[in-house]
């Protein structure tokens, strides 16, 4: 499965060279990754109310080419891997008319229980076979 967003870029988004802040890549993940992970299923505040976090423990950008103000971006959201106990996702971020590749990206997560703090060795089984209908193998084109 994939999620697929489309985004404006504002002024906002943008630094003191006219070209998208790097960390606004980091907010358009997270939207992107909760999207997801809602399609799939697992409502993040059901979630939460049972004690189960999903805090990101790495992320890899990299930066190929600038997004501007005023551009239409695309941003493609997948999962590439999952193991017992992480999720990594894999973020791409396209110019939408031209379909260049702005952005590439890879986030993984880990589930914890918040009141404990404790990550769990094993993602619980409802949540991984979840993770594991969203898995895909093939990488989108670049």
């Amino acid at each position: 499965m994939e999620y697929i967003q489309e985004i404006r870029v504002l002024y906002s988004d943008t630094d003191s060279y006219g070209v998208v802040w790097h960390g606004a890549y980091t907010k358009w993940f997270e939207a992107a990754r909760v999207e997801l992970v809602e399609q799939l299923g697992l409502k993040l505040d059901t979630l939460e109310n049972n004690n189960i976090l999903f805090p990101v423990v790495e992320m890899n950008i990299r930066y190929k080419s600038s997004a501007k103000m005023n551009e239409r971006i695309i941003i493609k959201t997948h999962i590439t891997e999952l193991n017992p106990a992480s999720v990594t996702f894999e973020h791409n971020v396209y110019e939408k008319t031209t379909n260049i590749l702005r952005v590439c990206a890879h986030t993984t997560i880990v589930v914890i229980n918040s009141e404990t703090g404790k990550m769990y060795r094993r993602i619980p089984e409802d949540i991984y076979n979840k993770f594991a209908l969203g898995k895909i193998n093939s990488k989108p084109e670049a």
